[in-house]
C-alpha cells in the first residue's frame, strides 16, 4: 500500500511540491479571474495563500455573488465589467505579477490581459483557438496533428451540406461550450433531423467527424519556457449516452509505453495551438488507427486538482498559479501505485428539480471510499441542454482497477436519488455506470 500524500499545516500538499516550483520574491499581487470552474475558493485559499497578495477579479454571476464573502476573506475582490478595454485598465492598475484563471469562459479575458502586459499565459489568438472548437479543429488539421473533418454551421441552410461533407457518424456541438453541453450524436437521418431541430437559430455550431473507439483518456500537461510536458494520463469511467461523463481515475488502464505515446499526441496538439504557459487538459479517443484528439482545453480540467492532490501529492491549482508567475518547473509523467478514482452521478433525462439523495452516510462508511460530497441541494433546478450535470463527487482508492469498479458499484447500489419531472411528479433513480 502506498503512503498517502502528506499535507502541511496550511493544508497545502507538500509531497512533490518542490519538483514543480522555484522560489521568487513577492510584492505585487497575483490576479485570479474567478467564476465557477476547475478550482473552488477553498482550493484557491489552500494553494495560493503563500504566493503573495491575491486579487480576485470576478464577473457578476449568481455563483460569484454567492462566494464573494469567501473570496473577500482570501484577498481583495474587484469586478469585471465585461468590457475588455476597461477590464484591462483595471487589472493593469493593480500591477499584477501574474494573471491566472481556472474558468473556461474567462480564458479570453485572461489572454487579453496577459498579452497586453507581457505576462506568462495564452495570447489572444491562442485563447481563441482553445475556446472555439471549429478554429481548434482547423489548426490541428493544418498542423498535421489530427485530420478529423469539421464544418462550421452559422445558418440552418448550411446543415445538409455540412452533413454531406463530414459524413456519418458525426457529432454536432456549439462552437463554444464545455461539459458536453448541447452535444448531439448523429448516426442516421432520424438523429440528424433531431439535431437540426435543436440547433435552429442558436448561433455557431460545429459538425465534425465522430471518433469511434473503445475508450478515451485525458492528458494533463504543463507548458513553460522548456516546452510542454505531460503531468499524467487520466483514465475515464464509461460515458452515459450520449456523452455524459461519469468519472475518472489515476493511473489509467494503459501501460506506461502507451501512456507516453498518447502524451506525445497531446503535446503536439497543445504546441500546435500556440500554448506557451499554463496547464492544459487534452481529451484523446483511443481508436483502431491510434490516438485521436477530441479537444484541447486551455485550463485545468474539472476535478483534476482533487485527484492529483489525493493520489500524487501535487496541488495543480497552485502549479497553474506558479506558471502564471513564471515560477513553475517542468514536471515528469507521474503514476500513483494505487488506483485513485472519482465518480459523478448524473441527473437522468426528464429530471428538472433535485429533491434529495438517500444512502450518503452509509456510502461514506464503505471500505475504499474516502469522501462523498453532494453538489446540489434539495430544490435545485437542473439545467436544460447540459449533457453533463454532476450531482455529487464520490472519491476513493483501490489496489487495482477491478477493485475500483467493485467499490464504485457497491456505493451506487446504496445511493437513491429523488427528482421532480416537468409536471412536478416525483421519481426515484439509481445510477448504473457499469451496466450491471
Amino acid at each position: 500500500m502506498s503512503t498517502r500524500p502528506r499535507f502541511d499545516q496550511a493544508g497545502a500538499v507538500s509531497r512533490q511540491r518542490d519538483s514543480f516550483e522555484r522560489s521568487d520574491a513577492m510584492s505585487d499581487p497575483l490576479v485570479v479571474l474567478y467564476d465557477r470552474g476547475a478550482a473552488t475558493p477553498g482550493q484557491l485559499g489552500v494553494g495560493l495563500a503563500d504566493l503573495g497578495p491575491l486579487v480576485f477579479a470576478v464577473p457578476d454571476t449568481e455563483h460569484t455573488r454567492q462566494v464573494r464573502p469567501v473570496l473577500a476573506r482570501l484577498g481583495e475582490v474587484v469586478d469585471l465589467s465585461g468590457d475588455d478595454a476597461a477590464d484591462l485598465a483595471a487589472v493593469r492598475a493593480l500591477r499584477p505579477r501574474g494573471v491566472v484563471t481556472y474558468t473556461e469562459q474567462l480564458l479570453p479575458v485572461a489572454a487579453t490581459i496577459t498579452e497586453a502586459m507581457g505576462l506568462p499565459g495564452h495570447d489572444r489568438a491562442t485563447a481563441h483557438r482553445l475556446t472555439d472548437k471549429f478554429l481548434q479543429r482547423e489548426r490541428l488539421r493544418s498542423a498535421g496533428v489530427d485530420p478529423a473533418r469539421s464544418v462550421l454551421v452559422t445558418e440552418i441552410t448550411q446543415w445538409d451540406d455540412a452533413i454531406d461533407r463530414v459524413g456519418l457518424p458525426a457529432i454536432v456541438k456549439p462552437a463554444r461550450g464545455q461539459a458536453s453541453r448541447s452535444t448531439f450524436p448523429i448516426t442516421d437521418p432520424v438523429s440528424a433531423a433531431r439535431a437540426r431541430a435543436a440547433i435552429r437559430g442558436q448561433g455557431r455550431w460545429v459538425v465534425e467527424e465522430m471518433l469511434v473507439g473503445r475508450d478515451y483518456v485525458s492528458v494533463e500537461s504543463l507548458s513553460g519556457p522548456w516546452g510542454t510536458r505531460p503531468i499524467a494520463v487520466t483514465g475515464k469511467l464509461p460515458l452515459l449516452p450520449p456523452f455524459r461523463e461519469t468519472g475518472q481515475f489515476w493511473p489509467s488502464t494503459l501501460d506506461p509505453g502507451a501512456e507516453e505515446r498518447i502524451a506525445e499526441v497531446a503535446t503536439a496538439s497543445v504546441d500546435a495551438l500556440g500554448v506557451t504557459a499554463g496547464i492544459t487538459h487534452t481529451e484523446i479517443k483511443l481508436t483502431e488507427t491510434g490516438p485521436r484528439v477530441i479537444e484541447v482545453n486551455g485550463r485545468l480540467g474539472g476535478h483534476i486538482a482533487e485527484l492529483a492532490a489525493r493520489s500524487i501529492g501535487v496541488d495543480l491549482v497552485r502549479v497553474a498559479a506558479l506558471s502564471a508567475l513564471g515560477r513553475a518547473e517542468p514536471p515528469t509523467l507521474l503514476r500513483p501505485d494505487r488506483v485513485f478514482f472519482q465518480h459523478n452521478a448524473q441527473a437522468p433525462a426528464g429530471a428538472v428539480e433535485f429533491v434529495g439523495v438517500r444512502g450518503a452516510a452509509e456510502v461514506r462508511r464503505l471500505p475504499g471510499i474516502s469522501g462523498y460530497r453532494p453538489y446540489v441541494r434539495p430544490g435545485h433546478r437542473l439545467g436544460r441542454g447540459e449533457m453533463t450535470y454532476p450531482l455529487d463527487l464520490l472519491s476513493g482508492d483501490a489496489v487495482g482497477h477491478d477493485e475500483m469498479v467493485d467499490i464504485i458499484s457497491a456505493a451506487l447500489k446504496r445511493l437513491e436519488f429523488e427528482f421532480l419531472d416537468e409536471s412536478g411528479r416525483p421519481f426515484h433513480a439509481r445510477m448504473d455506470t457499469f451496466g450491471e
